[in-house]
């Protein structure tokens, strides 16, 4: 029997954290495919919640997965001056599946882990340098994983993937 059948959620997200040796809090609650409805879970759960955002540039040959915590507002066309890559949209469900093998209302970090050629570049809000703990879905809406903020940058220094913290703040 697989140790990982209990959660819900992409096998792959808790295999890689248990080779990396990271600790996780794992919480089920019923499907969520935005962080407003996920908010309404988080009751008692000490972390930073964060919003993903998976968008390309004009041309679709960049694309970038946004992170911040999930009370935090975003502008797409500040966001644009912001990141100096062009014109930002979301992506379509199908780029998800490709770079990300997520579908919509479960983008996450982990997702990363079907990014192959580390072809996404991350940008995250720099007041997420100052949480304790982040919450991320398992590539599944219907959970929610709280690891540790050393423990995150771990897995993405693992994964490979650029990153880069910028203010978000606008």
């Amino acid at each position: 029997m697989n140790p990982f059948d209990s959660y819900r959620g992409d096998s792959l997200v808790y295999k890689t954290l248990s080779e990396l040796n990271i600790q996780f809090e794992y919480y089920e609650h019923p499907p969520a495919p935005t962080v407003e409805e996920a908010s309404k879970y988080w009751a008692g759960i000490d972390s930073t919640h964060c919003k993903n955002i998976f968008l390309r540039n004009h041309k679709g040959d960049k694309h970038y997965l946004v992170i911040l915590e999930y009370r935090q507002a975003v502008n797409i066309h500040q966001l644009e001056k912001l990141l100096k890559q062009g014109k930002l949209t979301f992506a379509s469900p199908q780029r998800m599946m490709k770079y990300l093998g997520l579908e919509p209302g479960s983008v996450s970090p982990f997702g990363l882990l079907h990014d192959t050629t580390n072809h996404v570049h991350l940008f995250l809000d720099e007041n997420l340098q100052k949480a304790e703990r982040l919450s991320f879905h398992p590539n599944l809406n219907t959970a929610s994983l709280i690891i540790g903020y050393k423990d995150f940058i771990h897995f993405l220094q693992w994964k490979g993937n650029g990153y880069e913290f910028i203010n978000l703040a606008f």
